[in-house]
């Protein structure tokens, strides 16, 4: 049970609202540690680990390009666009992304979305457009539109990239599974996923639908 010390470690250090990096890195020590690994070895396999991986740090590259893409206005392009369509809601935008985000995912196709290149300078900003109609956001409504535009991204991509059978997720449920004397192919986890899927997303739909009518509350008491 020692060995489960490093998820302690990462409830703590996130609730303390330390650098999640400086916290990750402390879990893996703690772990490697209570696994009965000497100092030199854990830092030798946190290494290894991260050569092994590096290609991850490909994602980085995307970020001098966000930044020039808000630099040009591409948060202010947003805006006006749902300022031209006059039935948009801060639900519907958001909708919408989910949908569009959960069948792209579906499909293996994770990567055309996220926080930094697609919630921060386009659907936060569309979203944020959209209730911007009824008079100034202050700060908590503004918030709290960020906060949901957010959690449409992750939720969508968290439950829809389970149907995707050749998704990582997938083949961790699988050799589980297997270890424990069950045996099932990808193919059938990835149909069982499919329910899941369409209950998260009718689930948070009506969470949307209780955000307009919030931010139409916030209206009519203007």
């Amino acid at each position: 049970m020692l060995v489960l010390s490093g998820v302690a470690v990462v409830i703590l250090g996130f609730a303390l609202r330390f650098n999640p990096l400086l916290v990750v890195t402390l879990a893996g020590i703690v772990t490697g540690l209570a696994a009965g690994f000497d100092p030199v070895t854990v830092v030798a396999m946190l290494g290894k680990a991260f050569v092994a991986n590096r290609f991850i740090a490909v994602a980085w590259l995307v970020l001098p390009v966000i930044g020039l893409l808000e630099r040009g206005g591409i948060r202010e392009r947003a805006r006006t666009l749902i300022r031209k369509m006059h039935g948009a809601t801060t639900g519907r935008v958001l909708t919408a992304y989910f949908l569009l985000r959960q069948l792209t995912a579906t499909l293996g196709l994770t990567s055309l979305g996220g926080h930094v290149q697609m919630v921060r300078p386009v659907i936060a900003p569309m979203a944020e457009a959209a209730a911007e109609r009824d008079g100034p956001l202050d700060d908590e409504t503004r918030d709290r539109i960020r906060a949901n535009a957010a959690a449409v991204d992750n939720i969508a991509v968290f439950f829809g990239e389970d149907v995707f059978i050749a998704i990582g997720s997938i083949l961790l449920i699988q050799g589980f599974l297997g270890q424990n004397g069950i045996s099932v192919t990808p193919p059938r986890i990835a149909l069982w996923a499919v329910p899941t899927a369409l209950l998260a997303f009718a689930i948070h739909n009506v969470r949307l639908w209780l955000l307009d009518r919030r931010l139409a509350r916030r209206k009519v008491a203007k």
